[in-house]
């Protein structure tokens, strides 16, 4: 847990976005959108969230009169990239609405009707980035929204070798991960052949794609598992700033940054000659270009007990943590980003971080340097038979090969992380997740066409 001009000025038909689409970093100051479109927008986030300057309520009224153009708001309007050197969903800033979903290949289905399946999905997923509609039997949970950030990340666990006779492909870095002293994992909700993340900005894009995935799959692939996920809510805070997991403490301050010179080859499988990883290897030890530029996701449904850590005093909650609960900042001082001082004592000569404290076990330099991505979302799915809250993170981490990355860091928290007592491992799955697809190529095609 310790481990974001004005191009299209003409209004665009009322079930597609504008014919220049912002990317993820660059939102337009005015972008034409149809009267329906503005009417779902207004309903989401209010005409005070609409860049309607002093008169907001009056162009409210006017655009219901008529099909003027008007605005959508900057939380709608970003786009992100489907094809690249590395999938979507990754170094994406975190959503705010997520589904994490796990595929079994239909019996029967084999290679052939896997590539088929991924060359469905991959040009549904570019369409619904783009804020296109899935086709002419869309089923309009999405309509006059935009793509809202909007991304969908591909990933293959270990039996999917098996199920498509490509055993001899498989990378060494889809080993099972080790039992954990902790786990209660279900196997119902664990692994599968097939797994897709899906995170947008916005609650119906996320669930429009979740439910197009579903129908995508046709008779090829039948759902194992499926977990729904948020996030806290672009422009909720002052400031950009670190969420907050369901504990309330900032969660994911450690992250690796992208501009950290390591940051690439921490988290993204190097091609072939590049200094290939154990992860980026088949099993008979070759390089495997297909997950080239690709990662590894371990996914954890972590259950947070809530009621229990609730009781701890909040200097308990702090020691257990090692940071602050009000700005994140070490118990050593600073801020946030400030280094945890892990050589320095109280007055009673005990360490000021606890030797068991989460943010200790956890931190880099305690693991010889095993880093991970953190991109996790919380979850709640409703209250027990006994009153407890069903609630707590889905653990989603992203690195070049999980047995230098999430395996020594869990290895040594299942030791002794004060945190320990107050979690609980319920589901875990690995997945090799391919490198992101050039234009014209669906993701997976290096592999299933090689």
């Amino acid at each position: 847990m310790e481990s974001g001009g004005h191009p299209a000025e003409k209004a665009a038909p009322e079930s597609t976005v504008p014919e220049t689409p912002v990317t993820e970093s660059t939102v337009p100051e005015s972008t034409g959108v149809s009267r329906r479109r503005l009417l779902g927008t207004a309903g989401a986030v209010g005409a005070g969230g609409l860049a309607l300057g002093a008169v907001g309520g009056a162009a409210v009224r006017a655009a219901a009169l008529d099909d003027t153009p008007a605005e959508l708001a900057s939380v709608g309007s970003t786009t992100v990239a489907f094809h690249g050197e590395h999938q979507p969903g990754i170094t994406t800033p975190a959503q705010s609405r997520g589904h994490l979903v796990a595929f079994d290949l239909a019996p029967g289905a084999g290679r052939k009707e896997a590539a088929a399946l991924m060359r469905r999905w991959s040009a549904l997923a570019a369409g619904l980035m783009d804020g296109q509609p899935a086709g002419t039997d869309d089923t309009g949970i999405a309509l006059d929204a935009g793509p809202s950030s909007l991304t969908l990340t591909f990933g293959f666990g270990r039996t999917f070798f098996d199920r498509t006779g490509l055993a001899d492909r498989r990378p060494a870095g889809l080993d099972p991960l080790p039992p954990f002293s902790a786990d209660r994992l279900d196997p119902r909700r664990s692994n599968g052949d097939l797994w897709i993340q899906i995170g947008a900005d916005d609650g119906l894009v996320a669930f429009h794609a979740l439910r197009e995935i579903q129908r995508a799959a046709a008779d090829a692939a039948r759902v194992r598992w499926q977990m729904n996920g948020f996030n806290r809510s672009p422009g909720a805070t002052a400031r950009p700033m670190t969420a907050r997991n369901l504990m309330g403490q900032v969660d994911g301050t450690n992250n690796p940054q992208p501009s950290d010179p390591d940051f690439d080859r921490r988290i993204f499988v190097p091609p072939a000659g590049a200094g290939t990883p154990r992860g980026g290897t088949n099993s008979a030890g070759g390089a495997d270009d297909w997950l080239a530029g690709g990662s590894y996701a371990v996914v954890r449904r972590i259950r947070m007990l809530l009621d229990d850590w609730e009781r701890l005093a909040l200097t308990r909650q702090e020691e257990i943590i090692g940071r602050r609960k009000a700005d994140g900042a070490p118990l050593t001082g600073g801020t946030e980003t400030t280094p945890l001082a892990l050589d320095e004592l109280r007055p009673d000569g005990q360490p000021a971080i606890p030797a068991n404290a989460h943010a200790r076990i956890s931190a880099p330099e305690q693991n010889g340097g095993a880093a991970m991505l953190r991109r996790p979302f919380s979850y709640h799915d409703g209250i027990g038979p006994d009153g407890t809250p069903d609630a707590g993170l889905l653990f989603v981490c992203w690195q070049a090969d999980p047995l230098r990355g999430f395996v020594p860091v869990q290895r040594k928290l299942d030791r002794g992380d004060a945190l320990s007592p107050f979690i609980r491992h319920e589901a875990s799955g690995l997945f090799a997740v391919p490198g992101g697809a050039r234009e014209g190529e669906y993701v997976g095609q290096r592999l299933l066409e090689s």
